[in-house]
């Protein structure tokens, strides 16, 4: 209720600006206790994948909190799990502004971000700084000038910086605005890249005693036979999850509207079809090997309900909390317990 009244307000400055501003407003209300008095009760509706207890089944998308600065007033939401990131070994500024977008009447955004972060190590220090004790997923990329025949190296170099902090790892080779970074889900790369990454998180475990679960995050855009073939890798590597999907370069359900044409990956309602039928294939093509994490436009229960049936064990919400607010999460837990 309290969201539908400060919507229009930060609908109405630049997508970036408003971002800030709700982010910063909701560590203030945090801090102050005013977000446990006014945000929506949600219940525990615990579940198990990857080895990983879950509060509830609904977790925060990453690219909301690229560089772990929030941790704590998003965790007053009451999501089940976060996901923060993408981060990179190197700080990188990301695309030129403006990169991002609204399309109201399709509930949709277009980014173009392109990992803009802080660098693993600054990342790293606000984690620790955020005193955060819930379930933390890390999600890491490479940087933008890094050739994708060495994107292992970046990849293993961000998995040794926040081993010690997460409870999961996402590896993301799907964005759509990073130059050729889709290229890392073809079957050869893919298979390069997940033998190196599993053998780093293997000597981890054996150093640390603590093996971190590693997951991948693939994209929407991606043929059935693609997504098969993918699924086929990671029961191979042994990857304890799946992340189904990034954003689409689709512009199927946008036509026409204003934006529309703009470069960058499409999130929102229109993405909600296709991720969900990509879903069905890959939960068919592991039949239960590792658990799937569904995202892409889930606006209401029901949305995140139909990411469960189709075979996800988790969901994960980003541009469906921009247009709905915090009441989206309990909204999506109720819906999936």
């Amino acid at each position: 209720m309290l969201y539908s009244l400060f919507r229009p307000l930060l609908f109405a400055a630049d997508p970036e600006l408003a971002h800030d501003i709700a982010l910063r407003s909701l560590d203030a209300a945090t801090n102050f206790g005013i977000a446990r008095l006014a945000l929506p009760r949600v219940d525990e509706a615990p579940v198990e994948a990857m080895g990983i207890r879950f509060p509830n089944r609904v977790g925060l998308a990453a690219g909301l909190d690229k560089n772990a600065q929030h941790l704590a007033g998003l965790a007053a939401l009451g999501f089940g799990f976060l996901e923060a990131g993408t981060v990179t070994p190197r700080a990188q500024p990301g695309n030129p502004r403006p990169r991002m977008f609204r399309l109201p009447p399709a509930h949709a955004l277009i980014n173009r971000l392109g990992f803009n972060n802080d660098g693993v190590e600054r990342f790293v220090a606000n984690v620790e700084r955020s005193g955060f004790r819930g379930v933390l997923g890390i999600n890491l990329g490479k940087n933008f000038d890094t050739p994708n025949e060495r994107a292992a190296d970046d990849y293993v170099f961000g998995l040794r910086a926040v081993h010690a902090h997460a409870s999961y790892v996402t590896i993301n080779v799907s964005s759509p605005n990073t130059q050729g970074l889709r290229d890392l889900q073809a079957e050869t790369a893919l298979a390069a890249l997940l033998a190196r990454i599993t053998g780093e998180r293997d000597a981890l475990a054996q150093r640390y005693g603590r093996r971190v679960p590693l997951a991948v995050k693939i994209a929407p855009d991606l043929a059935d036979d693609a997504v098969r073939t993918i699924a086929r890798q990671l029961v191979r590597h042994r990857i304890d999850a799946v992340i189904a999907t990034n954003t689409t370069l689709a512009r199927t359900g946008v036509e026409g509207l204003a934006h529309a044409d703009e470069a960058g990956g499409l999130s929102g309602a229109p993405l909600a079809t296709r991720a969900t039928a990509l879903i069905k294939v890959l939960a068919h093509a592991l039949d239960g090997a590792l658990p799937i994490i569904g995202v892409g436009g889930i606006l209401d229960g029901d949305g995140a309900r139909a990411k469960i049936d189709a075979g996800a064990t988790l969901v994960q919400l980003y541009t469906g909390l921009i247009y709905r607010g915090p009441e989206l999460v309990a909204e999506c837990v109720r819906a999936t317990r």
